[in-house]
C-alpha cells in the first residue's frame, strides 16, 4: 500500500474533507417504526445528509464488504479526485440469524453506522433492533413499550404487530407482546398469519418464552 492509501489523511483530502463536512446537513427522520411508534433516519437519509457535499469537494465514498463467517463487515472509505484516500477502520456487526434476512439487516446496520461515524452525523437508532442478538429496546421495560396501547383492539394490535414484523421488526414487536397478559396476547396471536407467527416465535425474549 502506498503513502496516499495509509490510515493517515494526505493534504488534499484531509482539507477537502474540512470543507465538506462544513456543508453536511441533517440526517432527517423520515422513517417509522411501527413496533416503538418512533421516526428514525435510515441509511439513504443518512448518504442524503453527506454525499452532496462530499461530491462537490471531489469526494467520493466506497463502502467495501469483507468475508465474514458470523455476520458483516464493512469498513467506509473516501476517495478524493487526486487520487488520496482515507480509510476509516472496519465495523463487525453480527447477524441475528444465519438467513438473507439477518445479514440484510446487519448489512444496512453496518453500512449507516460506519457512514455516520465516518463524517461524524449520529442519527438516531432503528435496524440496529433487528441486527443485534440483544435489541435496543429490551433496555426498555416492556410494561412502558404496551402501555401505549391499552386502548387498541386485538384486531388492531395485530395489524399493528403484523406491519412491524413485515418492515424488519419481529425482535421488537415480539418484546412488546411479551408484556401481555395471557388472555391478551392468546386472542392477537390468533389473528396473526403463519408467517408472521414464525418470526416472532424466532425472536421470543428467552427470558419469556
Amino acid at each position: 500500500m502506498d503513502n496516499n492509501q495509509s490510515s493517515h489523511p494526505a493534504p488534499k483530502i484531509a482539507m477537502a474533507f474540512v470543507k465538506a463536512k462544513r456543508q453536511f446537513g441533517p440526517a432527517l427522520k423520515e422513517k417509522n417504526n411501527p413496533a416503538f411508534r418512533s421516526k428514525y433516519a435510515d441509511l439513504g437519509a443518512c448518504i442524503d445528509a453527506v454525499e452532496d457535499a462530499l461530491l462537490a469537494n471531489g469526494i467520493a465514498f466506497i463502502q467495501e464488504t469483507f468475508e465474514d463467517a458470523s455476520g458483516v463487515t464493512v469498513e467506509t472509505v473516501f476517495l478524493h479526485e487526486s487520487g488520496e484516500t482515507i480509510r476509516c477502520g472496519k465495523l463487525h456487526v453480527p447477524a441475528s440469524k444465519q438467513d438473507p434476512q439477518g445479514y440484510g439487516s446487519a448489512l444496512t446496520y453496518a453500512r449507516r453506522y460506519s457512514l455516520t461515524t465516518a463524517c461524524g452525523i449520529a442519527p438516531e437508532d432503528d435496524d440496529g433492533n433487528a441486527a443485534s442478538n440483544k435489541p435496543a429496546a429490551a433496555k426498555t421495560p416492556v410494561k412502558k413499550a404496551a402501555e401505549p396501547e391499552m386502548d387498541m383492539s386485538p384486531k388492531a394490535r395485530a395489524n399493528r404487530i403484523t406491519i412491524g414484523v413485515a418492515a424488519g421488526d419481529a425482535a421488537g414487536a415480539a418484546i412488546a407482546m411479551a408484556g401481555w397478559d395471557k388472555p391478551l396476547l392468546d386472542s392477537v396471536w390468533t389473528l396473526l398469519d403463519a408467517k408472521t407467527q414464525t418470526k416472532l416465535t424466532a425472536e421470543w425474549p428467552k427470558e419469556t418464552a
